[in-house]
């Protein structure tokens, strides 16, 4: 620990306005990614959950503070006994209401949303950490969260493209197109480990559709495959999912 923060870690004025303007910074920093891909929470967002994090840390220290000593003679007379750490568990477990909306399964049976939610929960997390005045941890934690959210999705998509295992969605006129496209897909020395048909009825499509599950036997035929399916006459959309 950094004895020179000491004054800082203290509840006074200083304080907490630094700890809230901090929690605000780290969280509109993070925010900013999701913003800039359009996602359901975005720079706004996690700017107001990790300063609401930060307030809510904030508030239970002061209760904590007040009850041995302002209010100690009160709170022995009355037997008022608190614990500063339940706050902070309220907002973990309260969070989760936010990353529930922002996670959605779309019409080609993709979930979508999950790293905004987990973000979102990250940034609640370093916004109580903020609120406590634990400030090596915040760095720490800001460098992480930020890393993993800026940099790592490039490595991600290396990741993927890279991936022997693939699944793809496809939406065609009729069912008797399956085997059509079944066939183009074989042409890639690729093995079809699943087939999962929807007649348009269960889904957001109007068409019948699939999803195709692949295991490929040789690298760089991902790009090859979807656009050999889509140059099927009978099919309307193809998607990497």
């Amino acid at each position: 620990m950094i004895q020179g923060l000491d004054y800082l870690r203290e509840l006074n004025t200083v304080s907490v306005l630094l700890r809230l303007t901090l929690a605000m910074f780290c969280g509109g920093m993070i925010g900013l990614e999701r913003a800039r891909k359009h996602r359901p929470a975005g720079f706004r967002t996690y700017m107001l959950v990790c300063m609401g994090a930060a307030l809510t840390m904030l508030l239970s220290q002061y209760e904590n503070f007040m009850l041995h000593h302002p209010w100690a003679e009160l709170a022995a007379d009355v037997g008022i006994r608190t614990d500063v750490s339940r706050f902070g568990a309220q907002v973990i477990n309260g969070i989760g209401f936010l990353g529930a909306g922002t996670i959605l399964v779309t019409g080609q049976q993709k979930v979508k949303g999950l790293t905004t939610a987990a973000g979102l929960w990250a940034s609640a997390c370093m916004g109580l950490a903020v609120g406590a005045g634990f400030y090596e941890c915040v760095a720490l934690a800001f460098v992480l969260i930020f890393v993993v959210v800026h940099l790592l999705p490039a490595v991600e998509l290396y990741v993927i493209v890279n991936a022997r295992n693939m699944n793809i969605y496809v939406e065609f006129q009729n069912l008797d197109n399956v085997a059509e496209i079944i066939n183009r897909i074989k042409t890639y020395d690729v093995t079809i480990y699943e087939v999962e048909v929807d007649h348009g009825k269960l889904s957001l499509s109007q068409h019948p559709n699939a999803i195709f599950s692949l295991r490929m036997n040789r690298k760089g035929c991902r790009a090859k495959i979807l656009a050999s399916i889509s140059e099927l006459k009978t099919v309307h959309l193809v998607q990497d999912i």
